[in-house]
C-alpha cells in the first residue's frame, strides 16, 4: 500500500524557490561525486518506510498549501557534526505541481494517504500549471 509524506518547504515563497532550492542540492550532490538527486534531512526516520518507497511522494507545502510533489527514491541515515543521527530522505530530482490543497502549519512531516493526495494539476487530461497562490484562493472557495 502506497504512503506519501508531507513536509513545509520553509522559506520559500513559491514553486520556483523550491525549485532553485532542488538545483542547488543537486548541484552540491554532484560537485561531492554523488548521484543526480534532491534530499531534504529530517530528524525522525519514518517506520513505514517501506509504504513509502512503494511509489510514495513527499509533498511539499508552501504558504499554506500543499503545491507540489517529490518521487521519494530512498533513506540514508546521516551523523551531523554536532553527532546527532538524522535521516536525508532522497528525491527525484522532477518536481511535480499538484493541485493547491491547504494546510495547517505542523513541524517536521507527517504521513498521507494515497486517498488524501491531491491530484497531480495535468492529471485527467488537464494541462497546463495554476500558480499556486490562486490555485490555494480556489481551493479555499472550494473551486478546486
Amino acid at each position: 500500500m502506497t504512503l506519501h509524506l508531507v513536509k513545509l518547504c520553509a522559506g520559500a515563497d513559491g514553486l520556483d524557490d523550491l525549485r532553485a532550492w532542488s538545483d542547488a542540492r543537486i548541484q552540491a550532490s554532484l560537485a561531492a561525486g554523488g548521484p543526480r538527486l534532491h534530499d531534504t534531512i529530517t530528524r525522525m526516520h519514518p517506520r513505514r518506510e517501506a509504504a513509502l518507497l512503494d511509489g510514495g511522494s513527499l509533498y511539499w507545502v508552501i504558504k499554506g498549501a500543499i503545491v507540489a510533489r517529490q518521487k521519494i527514491i530512498g533513506f540514508e541515515r546521516r551523523t551531523g557534526a554536532d553527532h546527532i543521527e538524522r535521516t536525508a530522505i532522497l528525491l527525484d530530482p522532477e518536481i511535480v505541481q499538484t493541485r493547491a490543497s491547504p494546510r495547517r502549519a505542523f513541524q517536521g512531516w507527517r504521513y498521507l494517504t494515497a486517498e488524501d493526495a491531491p491530484l497531480d494539476l495535468d492529471a485527467g487530461g488537464r494541462s497546463g500549471s495554476l500558480p499556486p497562490e490562486l490555485g490555494l484562493e480556489l481551493a479555499e472557495l472550494g473551486l478546486l
